[in-house]
């Protein structure tokens, strides 16, 4: 009997696609690990899909002050806003599906935001960052954009804990009628902790897997209840303006007006970012079918600057020597001494209140988007 789930191979093979379960919870715990994309973060957040920061595997959680660790999570992220999901995975098999491990999650939820230090939360994703060979700062912006500060996100992490704005995500191969019940209720009534449940349906046929994820609990009501206090704001550049003004001055806002005049000539897109307190305005360039993001400007952090090198890193524009190039020429500008072209790096907007040093930007700026051009 059919699945109703097909793989068209060719024009000329239709493959029947049946349900497969996972070989073990390891198993599953570790596709997820690999594969955060998994969680669906679209299904989640239509408006602004999820994007997944792993913090650890089994994230030990205590019940008291300084106490050992009492219980574990399956696995903890963190999504762009620095919201902390905490995601227990069951296969169908498992009896504690239905009823115990909903228990067992509000458990993990009301002690996480009471007990888990955010500076071991980063230590930890700092140490599986290195772990795995990547570089926990390429990783954040990677997720956060090139405009956000790292150092902000993860106090942005510590104010959601204390707010008890969590994620708790159940995920199995199956979700039984009464968790799904208990999921889409405990998701209308508490706010702003969000609960919500995840189907990995598998299916498997002449020799491929498909990999089908279901989000439930995000009734309309539910909805309606988290957009009415989620904050949001639409940036424009009067906006940022007033915001960097505040922070520096006029003379903030006149390098920005520069700046901002810069993209206007020579981007593809300027993008403004949809923050509920960090407004930004970065330059887009599309090439080879990919975006390029090299300059932002940002009220985060007492405003600033940002040159994106991580996101300027897309095949087959992948070029180390270019990176060092855009960065020995930034270092020109007085008083900017940027140590490598890795990750996103910040620079003063007052060191660029100077004519001449922001002329210097703006070249460096230049040389690379000619350089894109010429690729």
């Amino acid at each position: 009997m059919s699945s109703g789930v097909f793989v068209l191979k060719d024009q000329e093979t239709l493959i029947p696609m049946q349900p497969a379960s996972f070989a073990s919870e390891e198993d599953f715990q570790r596709l997820l690990a690999n594969f955060p994309a998994l969680l669906s973060g679209e299904q989640i957040d239509p408006n602004a899909p999820r994007q997944w920061l792993l913090v650890a595997r089994e994230k030990s959680i205590a019940s008291e002050e300084n106490g050992a660790a009492r219980w574990a999570i399956d696995h903890l992220f963190l999504d762009q806003d620095g919201v902390p999901t905490l995601v227990e995975v069951k296969r169908s098999t498992d009896t504690r599906i239905r009823r115990e491990v909903v228990g067992q999650m509000l458990d993990y939820a009301a002690n996480c935001v009471v007990y888990w230090p955010v500076e071991e939360l980063r230590q930890q994703f700092e140490t599986n960052c290195a772990a795995r060979g990547d570089d926990p700062s390429d990783a954040i912006a990677g997720v956060i954009g090139p405009e956000r500060d790292v150092d902000s996100f993860w106090d942005q992490v510590k104010t959601n804990l204390r707010a008890g704005k969590v994620r708790m995500l159940f995920v199995a191969d199956q979700i039984p009628n009464e968790l799904k019940r208990i999921v889409e209720f405990l998701n209308e009534q508490m706010d702003p902790a969000e609960v919500l449940a995840l189907e990995l349906r598998q299916f498997e046929g002449e020799g491929l897997k498909t990999l089908v994820p279901i989000v439930y609990g995000q009734t309309q009501e539910a909805q309606q209840n988290k957009a009415a206090g989620a904050p949001k704001r639409s940036w424009d550049f009067a906006s940022i303006s007033a915001e960097l003004e505040r922070q520096g001055g006029r003379q903030a806002v006149r390098v920005a007006e520069k700046i901002k005049t810069w993209m206007d000539n020579r981007a593809d897109e300027v993008v403004f970012g949809t923050g509920a307190k960090e407004g930004s305005v970065t330059a887009k360039f599309v090439q080879f079918g990919k975006p390029f993001y090299p300059i932002s400007i940002s009220t985060a952090g007492k405003g600033g600057v940002w040159v994106g090198f991580n996101y300027i890193q897309n095949p087959p524009f992948d070029s180390e020597e270019r990176r060092r190039e855009l960065l020995r020429r930034v270092n020109l500008i007085e008083g900017v001494s940027l140590p490598d072209a890795d990750s996103g790096r910040k620079i003063s907007i007052a060191l660029l209140s100077n004519d001449a040093e922001l002329a210097k930007l703006l070249s460096a700026m230049d040389w690379f988007v000619d350089e894109l051009r010429r690729a």
